[in-house]
């Protein structure tokens, strides 16, 4: 494989990891994540709570002060994140700073799960996240060992992981979350109806893609090109369906953040695309 070749997709990983950081770091800094679906979850929590602290299960899920320790942490844990990010830029010189990176990838697995726990434990919902916990550890095993055919199996399955799970929700499998409606319908300009049919296309398609991937180069090579696409889209629909250019800088405040940790949604195809064209 060519040098440039290899250090392109290097960068690529190195930005899919970095945004991944930055935007969960950013999301945990000012707004919110789902910590509170445990927390508050009384046929989990409420022995635990009673019995290695002092408050009631009443007094613990109506404290002031004990959401404002939640909001504390989860703030710190947006310092971490963005730790994290800082680490992602200097591992390839510094090893240790593996680590830190580990751990952040377990906080990212964990908010996976939370968001699987608060969608009813719906399995789409966590594998949904694949390719944004994984992309860390592509960084690592890129340093590690160089872009290798076992790395970019692990990087496809990922990717079909993502994909088949948000056509899941896109078909209605799962109950459609109304923003796939709604971005669809500010994007497009198309009715409610419409936009629900548009869905179920785009869903199956996820699917056919998903399979694709594994298929002779002759056809995963579109396959890999359909997710690049539509990874890019998806992840831009969060800024252009919202679009309003004298609300720009609120527009990037809540949905910035969104779009950044999406992104590893159309890097990661286009690491295995590079390498794929090459090597096969």
């Amino acid at each position: 494989m060519k040098k440039d070749n290899s250090n392109l997709i290097y960068y690529l990983l190195l930005l899919s990891a970095l945004a991944v950081f930055l935007g969960r770091g950013y999301q945990h800094l000012f707004w919110d994540a789902p910590y509170r679906t445990l927390l508050w979850d009384e046929n989990w929590m409420r022995n635990i709570i009673e019995s290695f602290t002092s408050y009631s299960w009443e007094n613990f899920v109506t404290s002031l002060e004990v959401d404002d320790q939640v909001q504390g942490s989860i703030r710190i844990t947006g310092l971490y994140y963005l730790i994290c990010a800082i680490c992602v830029l200097f591992v390839r010189k510094f090893n240790f700073l593996k680590l830190p990176i580990y751990l952040g990838v377990f906080f990212l697995v964990i908010l996976a799960s939370l968001y699987m726990k608060e969608k009813f434990f719906h399995l789409g919902q966590f594998f949904e996240y694949s390719l944004q916990f994984m992309s860390p550890i592509f960084l690592i095993w890129y340093l590690k060992n160089g872009i290798s055919p076992k790395l970019v199996l692990i990087m496809k399955i990922t990717i079909a992981l993502t994909f088949t799970c948000h056509g899941l929700y896109a078909v209605g499998y799962y109950p459609r979350p109304f923003n796939f409606v709604d971005m669809s319908m500010n994007s497009l300009g198309i009715s409610e109806s419409n936009a629900i049919q548009y869905l179920n296309v785009v869903g199956f398609l996820d699917f056919i893609i998903a399979i694709g991937l594994f298929l002779p180069w002759k056809i995963s090579r579109f396959a890999l090109g359909y997710a690049i696409l539509w990874g890019t889209l998806t992840t831009s629909a969060r800024l252009v369906s919202y679009l309003e250019i004298d609300q720009f800088a609120t527009l990037l405040h809540q949905w910035g953040f969104e779009a950044l940790y999406r992104l590893p949604h159309f890097l990661i195809p286009c690491a295995a695309w590079l390498y794929c064209r090459k090597n096969q």
